[in-house]
């Protein structure tokens, strides 16, 4: 059944992997009663695969895909026009199709450090959607990203919009949220979006807060995302001196803190939820990071899943 069949129905729910870079991380995900097979037992309607910027390790994501199948949930594939030929991504969409992946997260991609463009015959997601529906029709379920928050390169939130509405019209078929804490910028979008007449099931897209560093990280460094208040009060309360990334307190302290701010974290993603649930989205992704223990705590205390 198509993601988009059941978001007609109900709420979706689903995880997000990435393809280990070691054997024993791809031994760990994808073995007999690994991360995968765990994962499945809470019954996500999917699970996708990224690969990283430039393609870095794309060769492991169909491997993770077809386990992903095996375990038995739907694979989706991330995947990028960066650094790819027309040729190219026809070949790789192609190998998906034979492996039985018909869902693809359609995106321009990060770019690699130091490159100014994509590096490939595509520039935009845009584009990438067009080429993917003029050359395989109906064959895939595409997937397109959306920025509440505006995408940190875009030059307005305005454009940003625009352009997602482009890749509905090209053919996109549901949206994935990036991260974003900032609940009053998201009903403002999902009412922006709506006004400018983009239809798309809106799948948000949640990183749980696990890590301090990660957490940092992944607002500043990768997104631009805003901190709400009590975002940033979890990570001063909890504070490793001194900053998390160069940490020299007592390991005792550290490990301590990092348990604390797990805790706290982990409440704050559960109430995040509940916030998303009731603006008129169409599912949740939670970013599994390759684990099972936290997300599997998040799904049963949020109540997202029947289990």
């Amino acid at each position: 059944m198509k993601v988009t069949e059941i978001m007609d129905k109900r709420s979706a729910f689903s995880f997000e992997v990435f393809p280990p870079k070691t054997d024993v991380g791809m031994e760990k995900l994808c073995s007999e009663g690994g991360v995968l097979d765990q994962l499945c037992t809470l019954k996500p309607d999917y699970i996708s695969c990224t690969y990283g910027a430039g393609g870095t390790n794309v060769g492991k994501q169909v491997p993770v895909l077809d386990r992903i199948k095996t375990a038995g949930t739907t694979p989706l594939a991330h995947f990028t026009c960066i650094g790819n030929t027309r040729e190219g991504m026809r070949d790789q969409l192609k190998n998906y199709l034979d492996h039985g992946i018909n869902h693809i997260l359609a995106l321009r991609g990060d770019l690699p450090f130091g490159w100014t463009g994509t590096g490939g015959d595509l520039h935009y997601a845009t584009e990438l959607v067009k080429f993917v529906r003029d050359e395989f029709g109906d064959k895939f379920t595409i997937g397109v990203a959306g920025s509440p928050e505006g995408h940190i390169a875009c030059r307005s939130i305005e454009a940003d919009i625009s352009f997602l509405k482009q890749k509905q019209d090209n053919g996109a078929d549901f949206i994935m949220t990036q991260l974003c804490w900032d609940m009053d910028q998201f009903r403002w979008w999902m009412d922006a979006i709506r006004d400018a007449g983009i239809t798309l099931p809106v799948d948000v897209g949640i990183m749980p807060v696990l890590d301090a560093a990660a957490t940092i990280n992944m607002a500043l460094s990768r997104n631009g995302c805003v901190m709400p208040r009590a975002l940033a009060e979890i990570i001063s309360k909890h504070w490793i001196f001194p900053n998390p990334f160069a940490p020299n307190e007592s390991e005792e302290s550290i490990k301590q803190k990092k348990a604390d701010f797990k805790e706290a974290g982990l409440e704050y993603t559960i109430k995040l939820i509940d916030e998303y649930r009731v603006c008129g989205i169409s599912g949740i992704h939670l970013y599994a990071l390759n684990k099972f223990d936290d997300v599997a705590r998040l799904v049963r205390e949020s109540g997202i899943k029947d289990l």
